[in-house]
């Protein structure tokens, strides 16, 4: 099968960043899935592998950790899914990523692709619903319908987690959303996604939020948080909660301590690393996000479509993701889309 992916750690412009190669077509072990693969989006993630990580054993890595497609074969003990299905899932960090005509994925790290979007819309959704989710469900231990009279501070609104969110956060809780976007573009953007307020990260948080008269309790630090953090401290409320997704490279948590603040991590392939026991949780609330969409609560995320899977659209793809401008989602269609 044709895949793509790189052979050296660096930069975006080096040859080796982006190679198409042939590989064998995967057999399903005993919960996986063998997809073919017909969209897939790109994300940080996949900028910081390909720049830092060397990959092993001389082979390429296959990178690409959201994905649509039709289930072409399943495994000996798959029950949620059946060949033909049409599905959606962002993957397991430890296996080969999406950028290939099929890939293996295990069951219950996938949801049912929403049927108002193609399959590369339907991408988009993947990585940044389930990260989305699991900041405010698990992190924050927020219940749905919960949150009135309280708010949360978005860093990174106009970003492919920020944009999505938003969205969860204004339809499936009661907290007034706070987003930070500093170009009129992304001001308008992540309005549309539903934010109450706009603030402007290039100026000092604390001050811009105050202004609003607010006071948050909770903080979705998406990028920057080093930066951000003092601001952050001094504007949360005190037993106020942060989650961070981001690798600065050092924080002060001394400074938490007198406001009594929580801070979680959020990693959404904990669970597929460690095969936790509750690995089927992505699997519903994929589910779950599937019938939003479907249902019209939840708007797509994908804000440029870079055509076909190929060296050249791939690349461009990752060095628009590098630049760290992109506004929500960048799609391309998968290779067995053609």
């Amino acid at each position: 099968m044709k895949a793509f992916g790189y052979t050296e750690k660096g930069a975006i412009s080096a040859a080796s960043s982006v190679v198409e190669f042939e590989t064998e077509v995967p057999e399903p072990g005993p919960r996986d899935l063998l997809v073919d693969v017909l969209g897939v989006s790109v994300n940080p993630v996949d900028v910081k592998v390909r720049a830092n990580r060397q990959p092993p054993g001389g082979a390429p890595r296959i990178l690409g950790f959201d994905a649509a497609g039709i289930v072409r074969a399943a495994g000996s003990e798959v029950t949620l899914f059946q060949p033909g299905d049409a599905v959606f899932y962002a993957g397991d960090f430890t296996r080969p990523g999406s950028n290939a005509e099929c890939q293996l994925v295990d069951e219950r790290l996938v949801g049912r692709k929403p049927e108002r979007l193609d399959f590369a819309a339907a991408a988009a959704l993947p990585l940044t619903s389930i990260t989305a989710w699991e900041i405010l469900f698990d992190c924050f231990r927020l219940q749905e319908g919960a949150g009135a009279g309280e708010a949360i501070l978005v860093i990174g609104g106009a970003g492919g987690v920020g944009s999505i969110l938003i969205q969860l956060a204004k339809r499936l809780t009661g907290l007034t959303v706070i987003a930070t976007a500093s170009r009129n573009e992304t001001r308008d953007w992540v309005r549309k996604m539903g934010a109450d307020h706009v603030v402007d990260h290039r100026k000092p948080l604390d001050q811009e939020v105050a202004a609003l008269g607010l006071r948050p309790r909770y903080v979705a630090a998406l990028n920057q948080t080093e930066q951000h953090f003092p601001a952050i401290v001094e504007l949360i409320k005190p037993r106020g909660h942060i989650a961070m997704i981001d690798d600065p490279q050092s924080l002060d948590m001394a400074a938490i301590k007198p406001k009594a603040l929580t801070f979680t991590w959020e990693f959404m392939f904990a669970r597929a690393m460690f095969q936790a026991e509750d690995m089927d949780a992505q699997h519903l609330l994929l589910n779950r996000v599937s019938a939003l969409v479907d249902e019209g609560a939840l708007v797509s995320t994908v804000n440029h479509r870079a055509g076909a899977l190929t060296v050249d659209n791939l690349r461009a793809a990752l060095a628009e993701q590098e630049r760290g401008a992109a506004i929500g989602k960048i799609v391309l269609d998968g290779p067995g889309s053609a």
